[in-house]
């Protein structure tokens, strides 16, 4: 049986306030290519498909293309709801699309039927677990001591009673622990949603959602797949990708990736502002990639923003890293404040946020700006 494993698709997503739709439609073109050039016998999608709970209408029509061109390419398609989605947007319709082989997780009532398939190697239990808070489960199992993630995932698990003679899948969008996470993740303070991975013993694979980082948390029978697009600049070093599996008989399992290529890249550069603007930086990657622009000058350059966006049209956000950024921050005494000229002040605050004095023409045009706004008072 060849699964493809997919996740956190965050269809609709803005980042920095630039759609990503037309990478994601991108994305999705790419990994169609992969699903016909592989024939799996089903695809999992686990979770977070949309970036918001209420998406947008492109982003409903791209998942609504994307399933309608994979169910041609495959048997079965599998898909729960993450936390960024609403498990009953998800679940509509699921009753009418089961009988195309696209099986949409209902939204959580404590009852989790799996669907049977069956290969030359036996049968296959598919288990769709959505993402569940313990409050979640508690509602269905009073008499349950349900205080953590983990406790509401072992009363979900236990109530399967799967048949774990036989090879067993589950999808699942839960955060396990040991997992290494991203900057775009929404993970609780303290790991208080850690769920332990114990939750998911005698399953043959646990096909993962949540984290952004493609990765294994164990063995590789227990496995997140990754987003297929790098969503924050954290994930800027990662070659995405997608997950095939393979289980033969029962024990017998092979996993593989296949990279993905994205119309843009998400790239940070860093140095001088004018090495950044340079045709050496800038002919190091494309120049319509995403851009996260880390400036070395020890002051400030006017309109930085602006003009490196003449190269790099896709530049995302600015940050320094210099002396003053990297010093932490002093206090103005204040107790003789009001017998020093403001001029004197300013000086001061300068030196404090910057790390060094200010320059002759910086100092001069801080004093006529302090002229116009006292009005020749000082």
């Amino acid at each position: 049986m060849k699964l493809i494993h997919l996740s956190d698709l965050h269809l609709g997503k803005r980042l920095n306030e630039f759609s990503l739709i037309e990478d994601q439609e991108f994305i999705l073109r790419e990994i169609y290519s992969i699903i016909s050039e592989e024939h799996p016998d089903m695809i999992v999608i686990a979770g977070d498909i949309y970036d918001k709970p209420v998406p947008s209408a492109e982003a409903v029509r791209l998942f609504d293309d994307f399933l309608t061109k994979a169910a041609e390419q495959t048997e079965h398609i599998f898909v729960i709801s993450g936390n960024h989605d609403s498990a009953e947007r998800i679940a509509f319709g699921s009753h009418i699309m089961e009988k195309s082989g696209i099986h949409m997780s209902p939204v959580y009532d404590g009852n989790i039927v799996p669907t049977i398939l069956s290969d030359e190697y036996g049968e296959l239990g598919v288990y769709m677990l959505p993402f569940i808070k313990p409050v979640s489960v508690r509602r269905f199992f009073p008499d349950a001591e349900i205080v953590s993630y983990t406790d509401a995932v072992n009363t979900a698990v236990d109530a399967m009673d799967a048949d774990f003679t036989r090879r067993n899948i589950i999808i699942t969008h839960q955060f396990v622990t040991g997992a290494q996470k991203s900057d775009s993740e929404e993970v609780s303070v303290g790991g208080t949603d850690n769920v332990d991975s114990s939750a998911f013993d005698g399953f043959d694979y646990v096909a993962l959602g949540h984290i952004h980082s493609p990765q294994n948390v164990g063995s590789e029978r227990i496995r997140y797949c990754g987003t297929p697009l790098k969503y924050s600049f954290s994930e800027a070093s990662q070659q995405k990708s997608v997950t095939v599996v393979e289980l033969r008989k029962k024990g017998d399992m092979t996993v593989r990736t296949v990279p993905v290529e994205p119309l843009h890249d998400m790239r940070i550069v860093k140095g001088r502002f004018e090495y950044i603007c340079s045709m050496e930086c800038s002919s190091a990657g494309n120049t319509n990639d995403y851009i996260h622009a880390v400036l070395t000058d020890e002051e400030d350059i006017p309109e930085a923003m602006g003009r490196l966006r003449s190269v790099y049209p896709n530049i995302m956000s600015l940050e320094y890293d210099n002396r003053r950024t990297r010093s932490s921050h002093g206090s103005i005494e204040t107790a003789d404040a009001d017998n020093r000229q403001p001029i004197e002040l300013f000086e001061e605050f300068y030196k404090l946020s910057n790390g060094g004095e200010m320059s002759p023409q910086q100092r001069e045009l801080a004093q006529s700006l302090i002229e116009k706004i006292w009005e020749g008072e000082v």
